[in-house]
C-alpha cells in the first residue's frame, strides 16, 4: 500500500429470505471477516451469510 489507502477487500454479505443481499461490512482480512460472518449467522435467524473477497478490477468472488 504506498499510497497510503487503507484495503478493506473482504466483504461480509447477508442474504434474507426474500433472497435479498445486502453488503454487511468491508474487513482487511478474511479471518476478521468470517468471524464477523459466523456471529452473525450464530444469532439463528433465518439470513444467510458468507464471505467474499473484491478484486482488483471491483468483482466480486465467493471465498469458501
Amino acid at each position: 500500500m504506498n499510497d497510503g489507502t487503507i484495503t478493506l477487500p473482504w466483504l461480509v454479505i447477508r442474504q434474507d429470505d426474500n433472497g435479498n443481499r445486502y453488503r454487511v461490512g468491508r474487513y482487511a482480512t478474511r479471518a476478521e471477516a468470517q468471524k464477523i460472518a459466523d456471529s452473525l449467522d450464530g444469532r439463528g435467524h433465518k439470513q444467510l451469510y458468507w464471505v467474499e473477497r473484491i478484486g482488483q478490477n471491483g468483482s466480486t468472488a465467493t471465498a469458501n
